[in-house]
């Protein structure tokens, strides 16, 4: 059936006769080197195959070293990505370290300054709520840690102890409402009482009218409460007004910021009472 349908198209056959006819001259004719043109065809044509299929091998093969050579990039940057990380975290390690040795360094000059039996303590936890303005400290009973106990600062006066236990105590602090410190202010000798309000800042009242008070004024414990020893910096006075009552309204800006509290050093030997002239 195949063959009759072939039979049917002389074109066919007459195209494949002559293909036919010309490999066979091609067989026996020889090329300018002497090979027979067939032969040099043929092998040109599958040189051309070798030649593109090598293309695509090498090509490939570029391919694949590239993506090997990418990954290990991208493992290297990992890698390197790690290597910063750690070495930022060592440094705030480091830097974290070296504050608190200075904070250490100056309590221990604050202790020499002072000259009274003190003991350093940490600070482990504050309150919770803003109305308490209190933090714990690592000492206790233990320690000799009593309530009414001053706790202060290289920067100044921190507040008292009023909750002591075994290994840790409650220390309330100069800014909480319920505190208060016996002051002066420093230049001109006036005394009147440091009062917490609470919110962060101090109140300085009973300093009479008269007074000779100005911004800028440092203001120090006077000793008189039996508590703060004398001549320990709690602020600075911020704004004076006069009041209604014939005293003055100063507020005064703590010398002690309590929100980077760290380390404190308690105050085991009591206050001298100081005795305001005219008092007997």
């Amino acid at each position: 059936m195949a063959l009759a349908d072939i039979r049917q198209r002389p074109g066919v056959l007459l195209t494949a006769a002559i293909l036919l006819h010309v490999i066979l001259i091609s067989a026996q004719v020889n090329s300018a080197s002497g090979l027979p043109v067939l032969q040099v065809v043929t092998f040109g044509s599958f040189a051309e195959v070798q030649r593109g299929t090598m293309a695509v091998v090498n090509g490939v093969g570029d391919l694949w070293a590239g993506y090997i050579g990418l990954q290990g990039v991208h493992e290297e940057n990992d890698a390197l990505k790690q290597e910063l990380r750690a070495l930022q975290v060592r440094l705030q390690q480091e830097r974290a370290e070296a504050q608190r040795t200075d904070n250490l360094r100056q309590l221990l000059e604050l202790r020499e300054r002072a000259n009274l039996d003190t003991t350093a303590a940490e600070v482990i936890a504050a309150a919770a709520s803003p109305e308490f303005r209190t933090v714990t400290i690592d000492k206790g009973t233990g320690e000799g840690l009593k309530a009414d106990m001053a706790v202060i600062s290289p920067a100044g006066v921190v507040g008292r102890v009023i909750l002591p236990s075994g290994r840790a105590s409650k220390v309330q602090l100069l800014i909480d409402r319920n505190a208060a410190a016996g002051a002066l202010i420093e230049r001109t000798r006036v005394q009147g009482v440091v009062e917490g309000f609470g919110d962060g800042s101090l109140r300085l009242a009973y300093v009479p009218g008269t007074a000779d008070v100005r911004p800028g004024d440092l203001v120090v414990t006077s000793g008189i409460d039996g508590i703060y020893p004398k001549g320990f910096v709690i602020g600075t006075i911020d704004h004076v007004d006069r009041g209604n009552g014939g005293y003055h309204v100063i507020t005064v800006r703590p010398a002690v910021d309590f929100t980077r509290l760290e380390e404190v050093l308690v105050v085991r030997a009591p206050a001298s009472r100081e005795v305001p002239e005219g008092d007997s």
